[in-house]
């Protein structure tokens, strides 16, 4: 008898759920319809503010702006469509919620709200743009997307490297397309003996020929270092459009005229080389030390070589030894 009224209230019950999905279902399938077209109506809003923004100067402004309206647009259209599947529902119950638990949701993604912030910020302000080639750590490459979340690059070896938008802000980057020139200088090693007046009048010949190389700024060629085995001269020249690609190509082509036009013109393109002096620490088998002055002091002609001074001290400390144990004895 238990068995059977347990059983016709779990059939009543599962009656009473399923009549009640079914009574749900018009209500469901308005609320699906209701938030897809208000998730289209952002796609198209972020679209078209998108187009109105595509000169460089404002296309990140319209990219967060974009991605705000649509989100908006998507928020809204929930709270809709919750309102109509469930006619109980009360947005504003919701929202208090939402703010009461607004602590805790900050702490639980503080990261995730930090790069959003950190992201939104840098479309903002725009310290660099899409298309941009910048430098950030151990990564270098072209800006393909700023997200909200995060900045894609693409490496000049063809690799995606994302980045969160937090340490893109909040650390320094170096970006080489924010100008449209940019000066590119090497240093040049030549001899001691070479005329340096010759070397860099010939590699100013040769930063003076290349076309794509400005005129203004002119090129230089400056002597900037003594060095150990070579003096050096840099050479300094300004290039535009400032990719990389137009880096390396005036680079090399710079490079390799400079090497032949010194050779051919004479000039020494030393490597390092060192110059290692023996001697045997005695200045009487060593010759003359007013003559011989690589890092040893002159000495009076009249002053005895040290090794003797040193045979007298050693002959003195052993008689006094002796002495000193005889008279012990």
């Amino acid at each position: 008898m238990g068995e059977s009224i347990s059983l016709s209230a779990a059939t009543e019950k599962i009656s009473q759920m399923v009549s009640g999905a079914i009574a749900l279902l018009p209500n469901l399938v308005i609320g699906i319809v209701i938030f897809a077209i208000f998730w289209f109506v952002g796609r198209v809003v972020r679209s078209f503010v998108k187009r109105q923004t595509r000169d460089r100067d404002t296309r990140n402004v319209g990219l967060v702006f974009g991605r705000l309206a649509q989100g908006a647009l998507v928020i809204l259209g929930f709270l809709i469509a919750a309102t109509v599947v469930f006619p109980s529902f009360n947005p504003a119950d919701a929202l208090a919620t939402l703010g009461i638990g607004g602590v805790a949701i900050g702490f639980a993604f503080k990261d995730i709200l930090q790069n959003f912030l950190a992201g939104i910020l840098i479309l903002l302000t725009e310290p660099f743009s899409m298309d941009d080639q910048i430098i950030f750590g151990d990564y270098e490459g072209t800006v393909e997307h700023i997200e909200t979340r995060a900045t894609t690059i693409r490496t000049y070896d063809g690799r995606r490297v994302v980045i969160p938008n937090a340490e893109l802000f909040t650390n320094a980057v170096t970006v080489n397309t924010a100008y449209d020139r940019r000066r590119l200088q090497y240093d040049i090693g030549i001899g001691y003996g070479d005329d340096i007046a010759k070397a860099k009048a010939v590699i100013m010949e040769v930063l003076r020929e290349h076309g794509e190389i400005l005129d203004d700024p002119a090129p230089e060629a400056l002597v900037v270092d003594l060095a150990d085995s070579t003096i050096n001269i840099r050479a300094r020249w300004w290039i535009e459009p400032p990719r990389r690609a137009d880096y390396m190509q005036s680079q090399d082509w710079v490079l390799e005229n400079v090497c032949n036009r010194l050779v051919a013109a004479g000039i020494d393109l030393p490597f390092p080389t060192q110059q290692v002096l023996f001697h045997d620490q005695t200045e009487e088998t060593d010759g003359d030390r007013a003559n011989q002055r690589e890092g040893w002091p002159v000495q009076p002609e009249s002053t005895p070589p040290r090794a003797l001074n040193l045979s007298r001290s050693v002959l003195t400390m052993v008689k006094n030894q002796r002495a000193q144990s005889q008279n012990g004895q």
